[in-house]
């Protein structure tokens, strides 16, 4: 007895230094994002602007218009993203579902992009929520059809296969509409839609931010639900989980998030696929109390550093965030699939 009480204590003290650490991550690179840049910005007059003080105009512009909100928006939209593939993973019961790989975030830039396109065209003006509420529905589309996969086949493959294959249908779509476009406006499209964080505005992260930060709570209250989930429907079902209610829910909340990065960020590969298993790792579980915390603050660790990469590599000059996540991600899905493979044919444990 007192043996399994050492082994309790301890793995709780594992999970708050996993968490200590990720918090102290999140704020360094979030303080490296501000820093660090094309242009040079002393320290001293950062520090000083970051507590009320004055630096010059050129300074303020360039910390309070362009880096700091692009710092938060790369560490929601890491965080939101990294939520929802650990939610599509608990749904699908596929380690390899994620936004991106099952083509969820590129229904959304479908669907953003050709209502850009028809406004540009109209001269209508679009507003933040608009451009959500687009992703949203693309998002939900996708998600929809993917649905209607899961109930024909039982096989994680054929999910994940036609999921990328949706991807690319999307994604061709979106730039055959980009490509023959005429206005300058629409033509600048093309960068949102390889996934980028810059333009992002202070206005911009004002309407990111809540939405994230409330279906990461609603997440967070499904915590128990999940949990349940994750020992298979029936079990849950005799515990008394509402399963209909529970699928509906979580199928909205990871369309959301997915949503609300696509329509600012455009599409950012692999994160929410590869940061849940790098927590589940760190963690040492996969209970959703722990999980889904683990997993935002994991995702906004991954995003921030991987815009500091995007914008800083190759400055002035700045590359896809995509695909400096591509990178970093891809051969840990890779590295899934084989090791599935493996288990299936008795070679893993």
């Amino acid at each position: 007895m007192k043996d399994c009480h050492f082994f309790q204590s301890l793995n709780r003290k594992r999970k708050a230094a996993v968490f200590v650490m990720l918090i102290l991550l999140v704020v360094m690179l979030m303080m490296a994002g501000l820093f660090l840049g094309s242009v040079g910005v002393e320290a001293e007059d950062i520090i000083r602007m970051l507590f009320g003080g004055d630096a010059g105009q050129k300074s303020r512009t360039i910390i309070f218009t362009i880096r700091l909100p692009r710092v938060i928006a790369a560490a929601v939209s890491g965080g939101a993203l990294a939520l929802a593939g650990f939610l599509l993973q608990t749904y699908f019961n596929n380690p390899i579902a994620g936004p991106f790989v099952l083509g969820i975030s590129s229904g959304a830039k479908l669907a953003v992009a050709m209502v850009m396109i028809v406004s540009f065209s109209g001269g209508v003006a679009l507003t933040s929520f608009s451009l959500i509420l687009a992703a949203f529905l693309g998002a939900l589309g996708t998600v929809g059809f993917i649905l209607l996969i899961s109930e024909r086949s039982r096989s994680g493959a054929v999910l994940i296969v036609c999921g990328v294959m949706i991807g690319y249908i999307c994604s061709a779509i979106t730039d055959i509409a980009v490509t023959f476009a005429d206005d300058s406006d629409i033509i600048n499209l093309h960068n949102w839609s390889r996934g980028s964080l810059s333009g992002i505005s202070m206005e911009n992260v004002a309407v990111m931010v809540p939405l994230i930060l409330v279906a990461f709570a609603l997440s967070f209250l499904e915590s128990k639900n999940l949990g349940a989930y994750q020992q298979g429907e029936a079990f849950a079902k005799s515990v008394g989980v509402d399963v209909r209610r529970f699928s509906v829910a979580i199928i909205l909340l990871a369309s959301i998030l997915s949503a609300v990065v696509t329509a600012f960020a455009g599409p950012i590969s692999f994160l929410g696929v590869a940061v849940p298993h790098i927590m589940r790792k760190l963690m040492g579980t996969l209970k959703p109390i722990y999980m889904i915390p683990a997993c935002f603050l994991g995702g906004a660790c991954f995003c921030l550093l991987s815009d500091i990469i995007a914008r800083t590599l190759m400055s002035p000059a700045e590359i896809s965030i995509s695909t400096v996540t591509a990178v970093f991600g891809a051969p840990v899905v890779i590295f899934l699939m084989i090791q599935n493979t493996a288990k299936r044919r008795g070679y893993g444990s």
